[in-house]
């Protein structure tokens, strides 16, 4: 059965190009040197992306292999403007990222609610002769050309955005704390690999105050070098503010387990190492308060632990307490990770989505004839004899 979340896909874009400004002379029968009276040429149509909080996967795009504006309408004579290309709005969710499929450059990011941002800029319509008329040259014969068009092939990207992000190996109680501090519900089993798509949950706090946490599928060792899900969820932790480690209270090394998990995220982006981080032992319904003594002492002293259990409430409103006090902590801030860097780590894991999508014939090369030649003749190309 296919998933109905998407979060990466690849789509060839193209604004449109500006109307050619006309060349005319206007000659009627009462007003035989008229003059000139080209119009000018409508702009093309751009290509802008909307933030849109009502989508929450790029499922809507997953089939939309071209997205093409219009072009702008070319001037007319009696100073006729050209229409201009209507711009073309894509919604997409908050926390989307755009790169160049060729260069694998950062183009832009649509971050919020409401946010605009144009991807591709429509050209510019050409001036008409009308505009170019002077006192020692009140008859030109000769018009400006459009703008050409852009064009670009773009992989969008969304990377989920939640103030807290869980990074746990499978099967270490993720899904389970989400459903016990918000109202997702996410899928939960007893074995490894149960969450198979991130999903979001809103944990509420005290005074009407809440905070997002992101449930993203287990990683495991080696996750780096593709065993496993690979790397491919990661991306969605990339722009929480808070990471909160995850290891399960019956683990023989807590310490070293929360090793293989740092190191997996260094692999894949060294820069997320510098977000704050929580270490939360989960199952601690099986431990009793002696033993959670004995380990707290051989954990890490260099970040928060808290011992909890989601299944039976322990330890949840300290670990609400602590998240809250680092989330709103002055040397916290949301660090936006775009780089390029980005790509190079999880090309590795990427390589399947792009066998995928070549199968899916995205990779096919594709020939466009226009029609219209920007070239522009010198000779008039609208002169008529009007009757009135």
């Amino acid at each position: 059965m296919e998933s109905n979340f998407v979060d990466y896909v690849k789509i060839l874009c193209r604004s449109g190009k500006g109307g050619r400004g006309s060349m005319h002379l206007k000659h009627v029968k009462y007003n035989y040197n008229g003059g000139p009276d080209g119009g000018d040429g409508g702009r093309g149509g751009s290509i802008i992306l909307r933030g849109n909080h009502n989508y929450w996967t790029l499922l809507h795009l997953k089939y939309q292999r071209h997205i093409f504006a219009e072009h702008g309408g070319n001037g007319g004579k009696d100073k006729c403007h050209g229409t201009d290309g209507h711009d073309i709005y894509v919604d997409v969710p908050p926390g989307t990222v755009v790169y160049n499929a060729e260069t694998g450059k950062f183009v832009c990011d649509v971050s919020y609610d409401g946010q605009e941002v144009v991807l591709l800029k429509g050209g510019r319509g050409g001036l008409g002769n009308f505009q170019f008329r002077t006192a020692t040259n009140q008859a030109p014969r000769y018009a400006q050309p459009g703008e050409p068009m852009e064009e670009m092939t773009v992989i969008l990207e969304l990377k989920l955005l939640a103030d807290v992000g869980l990074v746990g190996f499978p099967n270490a109680g993720k899904s389970t704390l989400v459903s016990a501090l918000s109202n997702a519900k996410p899928k939960i089993a007893n074995y490894p690999f149960t969450t198979m798509e991130p999903s979001l949950g809103i944990v509420g706090y005290r005074d009407n105050k809440s905070f997002v946490m992101a449930d993203i599928p287990g990683i495991i060792e080696g996750a780096s070098e593709g065993r496993g899900l690979g790397l491919r969820f990661l991306r969605h932790i990339e722009r929480n503010s808070l990471l909160l480690f995850m290891v399960p209270g019956d683990t023989e090394n807590i310490k070293h387990e929360y090793e293989v998990l740092l190191n997996e995220l260094r692999q894949f982006n060294p820069e997320m190492l510098g977000k704050h981080r929580v270490l939360a032992v989960t199952k601690c319904d099986l431990l009793d308060e002696e033993l959670i003594d004995m380990l707290r002492e051989t954990l890490p002293d260099d970040l928060p632990v808290v011992f909890i259990s989601a299944v039976t409430g322990y330890g949840l409103e300290e670990l609400k307490d602590v998240l809250w006090r680092e989330l709103n902590s002055e040397s916290n801030k949301l660090e936006v990770i775009t780089s390029t860097d980005t790509l190079i780590h999880r090309d590795k894991d990427m390589s399947r989505f792009a066998q995928e999508l070549a199968q899916e014939g995205e990779d096919e090369e594709i020939e466009y004839v226009d029609l219209e030649d920007f070239e522009y003749d010198d000779e008039i190309d609208d002169f008529e004899v009007e009757e009135k």
